[in-house]
C-alpha cells in the first residue's frame, strides 16, 4: 500500500475513499473498508493523525499506532492512504474547504464513512455537504455494540477475549523490545521486555496468554510486584523462542487474561507459577 503524508504526493485517480480516523480497525471500520472496496475505483483512505480528539484536548488511548493501523488497512485491500496532519490550525478549516483540498483534488468520486461522521470546523460538515457538493456519497451503518470506545472499555477489565470479536482478531500490544532487568532469565524464563508508545492502550494489568513473533507466549503487564515495582512493565515469554529480539518491533496478541499479578511467599512460588501459566498458555485458544 502506498502511504502519502500529502495531496501532492498522490496523482488525480478515480478514486472511491473511505474517511475517518478508523483507531482499531474494527469491525465496523472494516464495513466501511469492504464497502469502498467494491465500489470501484481505487480504494482510497484519508485519515487523520494525531487522533484529533488527542489535539482537541481530549484524553484517547489509542487501540493501534499509525504504523499498526496503515499494516491492518493495507492487509483489508486499501491500495493508497493519505494520512492528513491533525492540529488546532486543521481542525479550523472550513468543511467546503476540505472537501475541496483532500478529496477533490485527489479524484474523489465516491466517498464512504460511518454514518454520523462529521468534519470541518465546528464539525459542521456531514455526508449531506458532501452529495450537495457533487460526490457519492454513502454511509454505512454503525455495527450495533461495535466501537472504539467499547473495546477501550473491555481491555481496560482485561477482556481480551470478549474484545476480539469486536475488532475481528485479537487485541494487542507492540512495541521495541529493549533491554530488562534480565530476572526472566536467571528464572529460566526468558522474556521480551516491550519499550510501547506511551499513548497506546495498555489493558488491564496481569498475566495473559497469547502469541508473538510467530510463538505462543505468556505475557505480564504490570509493575512486576513480586519485586517491588512500580514501572510499567510488558514483557513476553515467547514458548520455543531462542535468539535475540533486542531493537525488533514485536506485535504481541492477547488471547486470554490467566490471572492477576502478585508477590510470592518465594522465588520458587514464582517460578512454579510461571510454569503453570506456560502450561495454560499452552492449552489457550486464539478467540477469533
Amino acid at each position: 500500500m502506498r502511504v502519502a503524508r500529502s495531496v501532492e504526493e498522490l496523482e488525480r485517480r478515480e478514486r472511491t475513499v473511505a474517511l475517518g480516523t478508523f483507531d482499531g480497525v474494527h469491525l465496523g471500520h472494516r464495513r466501511v473498508i469492504e464497502e469502498t472496496l467494491a465500489a470501484g475505483g481505487v480504494p482510497t483512505v484519508v485519515t487523520f493523525d494525531p487522533h484529533p480528539r488527542r489535539v482537541m484536548g481530549y484524553g484517547v488511548e489509542l487501540l493501534t499506532t499509525l504504523e499498526r493501523r496503515l499494516e491492518l488497512l493495507a492487509d483489508a485491500g486499501i491500495e493508497e492512504t493519505l494520512v492528513v496532519e491533525f492540529s488546532l490550525e486543521f481542525q479550523r478549516i472550513e468543511p467546503e474547504e476540505f472537501a475541496r483540498r483532500y478529496l477533490e483534488e485527489i479524484g474523489a468520486r465516491t466517498v464512504l464513512a460511518g454514518e454520523g461522521f462529521r468534519f470541518g470546523h465546528r464539525r459542521e460538515g456531514d455526508l449531506d455537504l458532501l452529495r450537495r457538493l457533487g460526490f457519492e456519497v454513502r454511509g454505512v451503518p454503525l455495527l450495533e455494540g461495535v466501537s472504539s470506545s467499547e473495546i477501550r472499555r473491555l481491555l481496560h477489565q482485561g477482556e481480551v477475549d470478549a474484545a476480539a470479536p469486536l475488532l475481528g482478531r485479537p487485541p494487542e500490544v507492540e512495541g521495541i523490545v529493549v533491554e530488562g532487568d534480565a530476572r526472566g532469565g536467571t528464572l529460566g524464563f526468558p522474556t521480551a521486555n516491550l519499550s510501547v508508545d506511551p499513548e497506546l492502550l495498555v489493558p488491564r494489568h496481569g498475566i495473559y496468554a497469547g502469541f508473538a513473533g510467530g510463538h505462543r507466549a505468556a505475557i505480564s503487564i504490570g509493575t512486576n510486584p513480586h519485586y517491588g515495582g512500580d514501572e510499567l512493565r510488558v514483557e513476553a515469554f515467547l514458548l520455543g523462542f531462542a535468539g535475540d529480539l533486542y531493537g525488533r518491533r514485536l506485535i504481541v496478541e492477547l488471547w486470554r487474561r490467566l490471572r492477576d499479578e502478585r508477590a510470592f511467599a518465594s522465588e520458587q512460588d514464582l517460578i512454579d507459577q510461571i510454569a503453570r501459566d506456560v502450561e495454560d498458555t499452552e492449552r489457550a485458544r486464539r478467540p477469533v
